[in-house]
């Protein structure tokens, strides 16, 4: 896995773990303030990763959603060479 595909993966990690609601259309500066909560909240990207399996485990069809929604919000913001510019210019 490239360095881009691994930052995009633990952001959108993060971000599922993040109290931002599903379907949000929410700012670069709140999905940073989100991202940077959650890292704190559980102790680092591992523990995110481990809240996000958690919920998966519990709810699979709502957590596959709430992924979905994560890395598309996390491509659209943070853009790399493979994803292309970020649509709309956020």
């Amino acid at each position: 896995m490239k360095s881009m595909e691994i930052f995009t993966a633990a952001r959108a990690e993060a971000l599922f773990t993040s109290e931002l609601p599903t379907g949000s259309e929410p700012t670069s500066a709140d999905i940073r303030r989100a991202i940077q909560c959650a890292v704190r909240t559980y102790g680092g990207v591992r523990g995110c990763a481990s809240q996000m399996a958690y919920g998966f485990g519990e709810s699979p069809e709502t957590a596959a959603n709430r992924m979905r929604w994560a890395r598309s919000v996390v491509i659209a913001n943070y853009p790399s060479r493979r994803h292309g510019p970020a649509p709309g210019g956020r």
